[in-house]
């Protein structure tokens, strides 16, 4: 039976997106999620970053989000809940703009943390190759709203070699709570839109959301690998609660799996309740 999660925290949610998309009004980033959050009593924002631009930009950006959250809820810290880019988005907010003592929590969804091996391989590519693909994307994402879109950036900072340098200069701040999670796809038929890339990781890194391995996605407090109950399991986008619709009408069996992704944001804004945040 699904549990009702008391989702009231003492400090808002900040939700902060990842690369590709932009948060809207009505095509949201997350789906069915902030409304269910909304419901079981939290109150909701976003980052409103761009979506294909640099680490540095967009946490400028969420700086300005930030502070927005804090003057219309009126508290003085939030919780952050972040995907994929936007996790090291927000630690780098969190470490390197000073906004720290506004930061309760940062939780972050298959965020490449430690950077990803596969990224590595496809940045060997011929560089007039990968630039002239990656602007390409610069366009479209202007056109989509963009500000500064900087694609071929955003894949550079992707990598381990970038990531390494990344958390030495961005280490935790002391007082804030970090915490992780790896998902995991069952087979390349779990998600048609992630098919290729699924194949790809796991030839070359193991088991992954299609995307990202759980070594690669660790940090702070990790809490395992969740999948779904069904045949499934649970890609980089049905995270984010692309479909819209449950992933599976078979109850979990264990807490790490997840039948509808919903469910699972809400016990972890619970969890932040419950902890004082």
């Amino acid at each position: 039976m699904k549990k009702i999660c008391d989702c009231s925290t003492k400090y808002p949610i900040l939700m902060v997106h990842g690369m590709g998309f932009r948060d809207r009004k009505f095509l949201c980033y997350w789906g069915r999620i902030p409304k269910i959050l909304r419901q079981r009593g939290a109150s909701v924002f976003f980052g409103n970053q761009d979506a294909n631009a640099s680490i540095e930009f967009n946490g400028a950006v969420l700086k300005n989000s930030l502070k927005k959250c804090l003057a219309e809820s009126g508290a003085d810290k939030v919780n952050i809940i972040a995907h994929s880019k936007g996790g090291a988005e927000s630690r780098f907010l969190a470490s390197s703009l000073g906004m720290s003592r506004h930061i309760a929590s940062i939780t972050t969804i298959s965020t490449p943390h430690n950077g990803s091996s596969t990224m590595d391989k496809i940045m060997k590519l011929p560089t007039p190759i990968m630039k002239a693909g990656s602007l390409i994307f610069d366009v479209f994402m202007a056109i989509s709203g963009d500000s500064k879109p900087d694609t071929y950036r955003c894949l550079e900072q992707l990598t381990t070699s970038f990531m390494s340098g990344f958390n030495r200069k961005n280490p935790d701040v002391e007082g804030i709570y970090y915490q992780s999670f790896a998902f995991a796809m069952k087979n390349p038929f779990s998600d048609i839109l992630m098919a290729v890339p699924f194949i790809a990781v796991k030839l070359m890194d193991g088991r992954s959301d299609g995307f990202l391995t759980a070594e690669e996605v660790s940090w702070g407090n990790f809490r395992g690998i969740y999948t779904g109950t069904g045949r499934r399991g649970i890609s980089h986008l049905d995270e984010v609660d692309m479909r819209r619709m449950r992933l599976s009408r078979k109850e979990p069996r264990n807490k790490n799996e997840i039948s509808d992704i919903t469910q699972f944001y809400a016990e972890i804004v619970s969890e932040l309740k419950g902890m004082g945040l």
